[in-house]
């Protein structure tokens, strides 16, 4: 199986932890060039000195903040203008506040929709252009399993990850002639920041303890866990591969079996 990417340069939003930066570490491993995109300029350093660099790599990072769709993309082209072709994006960035959707503010879904969707979108049109010339692209989204059963209590990330989802597989179908792919990776339940904030909301609002919470979540996951985040990035650096030249247009859940429908 060819996993080799060397020679690959790598754009991965929200790097810096959890599952974005589970994800650098992988495609550094493969032997990519990493780009690593977040808002803090210290913990970005701090980040790149942390992936490999064994086989002659090159690390670089883009301090951008998605609430600023139009500043990331210029940084992106400035970036590309300078460096060259990225071959592999990564699309990730934190979701919204959990809350049930009927109390959900407008603001909320247009902001959610703004750094999920249209971030994604300007950054594909920035990379887009050199993986044609190359006769290589991967473009891989970090969305979530509520785009096949929404999740309780997520209402406004839930309609835009399903908004990201139908996107991604519009893209898809339009690139794949250039052997671009396009897919998303679906964590459940991952050993984040992410998640551990969800499950605070949760015993904020309910006065539930967390330990409680914590399990009630655990018995919905035939596997008995929750994930680790180097385990969603297997997925990631696996979709980034040649190996996978002919997988596109897919949800691949990693979620333990969690989710109720194929």
């Amino acid at each position: 199986m060819n996993l080799n990417l060397y020679g690959k340069t790598a754009l991965v939003c929200g790097s810096t932890q959890g599952i974005g930066k589970a994800s650098a570490i992988e495609l550094a491993l493969l032997g990519a060039n990493v780009v690593l995109v977040a808002r803090n300029e210290e913990t970005l350093k701090a980040t790149v000195n942390e992936l490999d660099q064994s086989k002659g790599q090159k690390h670089h990072f883009i301090t951008a903040d998605f609430q600023q769709p139009a500043e990331l993309k210029q940084k992106a082209d400035d970036f590309i203008a300078k460096h060259g072709t990225v071959h592999i994006l990564v699309n990730n960035t934190g979701g919204p506040p959990g809350g049930l959707i009927t109390i959900a503010r407008a603001e909320e879904f247009l902001q959610a929709f703004n750094n999920h969707l249209v971030c994604n979108h300007l950054l594909v049109q920035s990379v887009l252009e050199g993986m044609k010339k190359a006769q290589y692209g991967r473009i891989i989204n970090i969305i979530s399993t509520s785009v096949k059963m929404p999740l309780k209590n997520l209402g406004v990330s839930n309609t835009v990850r399903a908004a990201v989802a139908n996107w991604s597989k519009t893209l898809a179908n339009e690139v794949a002639r250039f052997r671009i792919t396009v897919n998303n990776v679906l964590p459940g339940a991952t050993l984040t920041g992410r998640l551990q904030s969800i499950i605070e909301n949760k015993s904020k609002n309910t006065g539930d303890a967390i330990d409680g919470i914590k399990q009630e979540m655990i018995a919905e996951i035939p596997m008995g866990r929750f994930a680790d985040a180097s385990e969603i990035a297997n997925a990631v650096a696996f979709l980034a591969s040649p190996a996978a030249a002919y997988i596109t247009g897919i949800n691949v859940p990693v979620d333990g079996g969690r989710t109720g429908c194929l």
